[in-house]
C-alpha cells in the first residue's frame, strides 16, 4: 500500500502546477492524478484552471491525493501546496508561484538556473528546490516540457512508482499518437535522472511568512468605479515572453531584403519598421528589428523568410531578448 509522506488537516497530500497554455500542465496533472489512482492505489482528484484562451495564457493543475479510505469533498484551487511544479521560470515575473508553500515545501522549476539564484528569485526561506532543464529534454526529444517535468516530480513524489506512469504515458499517446510513446518515456526517464536538488534550512528565528489569500482587484468592493476595465487586452503591458517554448528567431541585418514576409506571418505584430531612403533617394520601409516582449516563438517567422535572414535559435538564459529587443514606438511614449 502506498504511504503518504505528510497530509494537511483534510488529509490530503497536495500538489500544484503553474505553468501557461502549450506546455502541458493540463495534461501532466490529468496522468498524474491518473496514475495516483489507477496505478497506486489512492483516493485522488486532478483538474486545472485557466482563461479563456488557454494557449499562451497562466494555467494551474491542481492535484489531490489521500488514503484510500479518506474522502475527498474538496475541490477547491489548492492553496498550501507541498509540491509546486513551475514548468517555465520566466514566470516569476508576473505571478507568485510559490504563494502559500510550507516551510518544507518542494519546489520544482523548469530552469536552467542553479537552485541558489532561484532561492534568490523566489524569495524563499526555506524548503528544497529542484532544477531540471526540460525544455532543453524536450528539445532533444522533440516531445514537450510535461513530461520531462512528470519524470521529475516522480523523483519528488517518491511514494509513487514510476513504472506505472510509464504505463500511463503509454496508455495516453499509444491509440492516436503511438509514434510519440517511445519519445515520451525517453522523456520521462531524462526527467527524472537528470533533475537536481538542494535543501534550504532557514534561518534560525525566521518563520514562514502566513499565508494570505489574494485580494481580488475586480471584487464589489475593490472594482473600479463603474467597473470600468482600465487595463486593455492589447497594451504595454502584454509579454508573451513566458509563451516561448526554448526557441525565438534570430534577425540578420545583413541578409534582410525587406520583402516583409515574416511580418505577414506573424500573428503577434513583432516586427519593428522605420522608413528611410534607399540606394535611389526613395523612401522605403525598412526591417529594423524584432520587438521580442511580444514573440512567443511561433517559428512562423523563420519558415516564411525567402533568404534566411531570420534563423531559429536555441533561447539561452543569457538575456539575448533583452539585449537585442527593438520597442515599438508606442512603448516609448508613456
Amino acid at each position: 500500500m502506498t504511504t503518504l509522506p505528510k497530509v494537511n488537516e483534510l488529509g490530503f497530500f497536495e500538489i500544484r502546477l503553474e505553468s501557461i497554455g502549450g506546455l502541458g500542465a493540463n495534461l501532466a496533472g490529468k496522468m498524474l492524478s491518473e496514475d495516483g489512482v489507477v496505478g497506486n492505489g489512492l483516493n485522488g482528484v486532478g483538474f486545472s484552471s485557466y482563461g479563456s484562451e488557454k494557449k499562451g495564457s497562466p494555467v494551474k493543475a491542481h492535484i489531490r491525493f489521500c488514503d484510500p479510505d479518506t474522502n475527498i469533498r474538496d475541490t477547491t484551487p489548492i492553496e498550501r501546496p507541498h509540491v509546486v511544479g513551475i514548468f517555465h521560470d520566466a514566470l516569476f515575473k508576473t505571478l507568485n508561484c510559490t504563494s502559500g508553500i510550507y516551510s518544507d515545501s518542494t519546489i520544482l522549476v523548469n530552469s536552467k538556473k542553479t537552485p541558489d539564484k532561484l532561492k534568490e528569485l523566489l524569495a524563499i526561506q526555506g524548503g528544497t528546490i529542484a532544477v531540471i532543464d526540460a525544455t532543453e529534454i524536450a528539445l532533444d526529444e522533440q516531445t514537450k516540457v510535461n513530461t520531462a517535468m512528470l519524470g521529475a516530480l516522480y523523483r519528488v513524489l517518491d511514494f509513487l512508482d514510476p513504472e506505472s506512469m510509464k504505463q500511463t504515458i503509454r496508455r495516453t499517446f499509444e491509440t492516436k499518437y503511438p509514434y510519440l510513446v517511445e519519445p515520451n518515456l525517453r522523456t520521462f526517464e531524462r526527467g527524472f535522472n537528470e533533475v537536481v536538488f538542494k535543501t534550504f534550512t532557514p534561518a534560525i528565528g525566521s518563520a514562514a511568512a502566513p499565508f494570505k489569500r489574494a485580494e481580488s482587484a475586480l471584487g464589489y468592493e475593490t472594482q473600479p468605479i463603474g467597473g470600468t476595465v482600465i487595463n486593455p487586452g492589447n497594451s504595454i503591458l502584454k509579454d508573451l515572453s513566458i509563451s516561448r517554448a526554448g526557441m525565438l528567431p534570430h534577425f540578420h541585418e545583413n541578409k534582410c531584403i525587406n520583402c516583409a514576409a515574416c511580418d505577414t506571418a506573424c500573428p503577434d505584430f513583432c516586427f519593428v519598421w522605420e522608413e528611410k531612403e534607399d540606394k535611389r533617394g526613395r523612401p522605403q520601409m525598412f526591417l529594423k528589428g524584432i520587438d521580442y516582449q511580444y514573440c512567443k516563438g511561433c517559428l512562423k517567422c523563420v519558415q516564411a523568410c525567402p533568404v534566411e535572414a531570420l534563423t531559429d535559435e536555441r533561447e539561452l538564459d543569457d538575456g539575448y531578448a533583452e539585449a537585442n529587443r527593438v520597442p515599438h514606438l508606442f512603448d516609448l511614449v508613456k
